[in-house]
């Protein structure tokens, strides 16, 4: 369904970011993904930098963009269900369930689900020198990746639900303990953490309160 002039409007001025990545951790790898989409990605450092901070936001708006395209005749809906397809993350099929539940369990204004058909994300697995990141397309989708050396030394449901946050809007912040979710890879291997804390679910429930159309609305706040 076509989405109203004022949010055709409103997406138009807040979702014009290019292709964006955040990386989870650098971890080691023995080949590259496609030249195709190499070439279009930009790396984000694993330091927790301004240009990570930039790029978990793209993420985000690039979902909200693609929830409130599919679910603009709904505006006051109460809860969001962001959708994803695990198709191309076969290897990792319990990890994304067990994050889906972890996340489903722990917010209350937004849902993520299954699909086989086109979702708001999607997740990918491969080698890649980067690790497990998100990544925007710039065009109100992305995907995650999951990096299968990265998540042999990590705990996998960990990379997963880290990763997983980044699309309900959460930034890095690899200085924390391990108790913290987006803390990554920071507290190091022996962290087998994959829950996210009181403040980060209080974030999560924040950002999506009141439906899509406020977290439309926050997310085009933080670009004027």
């Amino acid at each position: 369904m076509t989405a109203p002039p004022t949010v055709i409007r409103l997406l138009a001025a807040a979702f014009g970011a290019g292709l964006t990545v955040t990386a989870l951790a650098a971890g080691p790898a023995t080949a590259q993904p496609a030249p195709q989409e190499r070439a279009e990605t930009v790396r984000a450092g694993y330091t927790g930098s301004t240009e990570d901070a930039a790029a978990n936001k793209a993420f985000f708006e690039a979902v909200v963009k693609s929830v409130a395209e599919q679910r603009a005749a709904n505006p006051l809906a109460a809860q969001v269900t962001v959708t994803y397809n695990a198709s191309r993350a076969p290897s990792f099929r319990t990890q994304i369930a067990n994050s889906t539940s972890i996340w489903n369990s722990s917010v209350t204004n937004v849902k993520l689900a299954s699909t086989t058909g086109t979702g708001n994300f999607s997740y990918r697995e491969g080698n890649d020198s980067r690790g497990s990141y998100a990544s925007t397309d710039g065009h109100g989708r992305g995907y995650v990746f999951l990096d299968y050396a990265q998540n042999q030394q990590y705990n996998s449901t960990r990379v997963t639900a880290h990763e997983t946050g980044h699309v309900l809007g959460l930034p890095d912040h690899y200085s924390g303990p391990c108790s913290e979710l987006m803390s990554g890879g920071g507290p190091g291997t022996s962290c087998t953490n994959a829950y996210p804390n009181a403040t980060e679910r209080s974030r999560v429930n924040s950002l999506w309160a009141n439906g899509f159309a406020k977290a439309l609305e926050k997310a085009g706040a933080q670009l004027r």
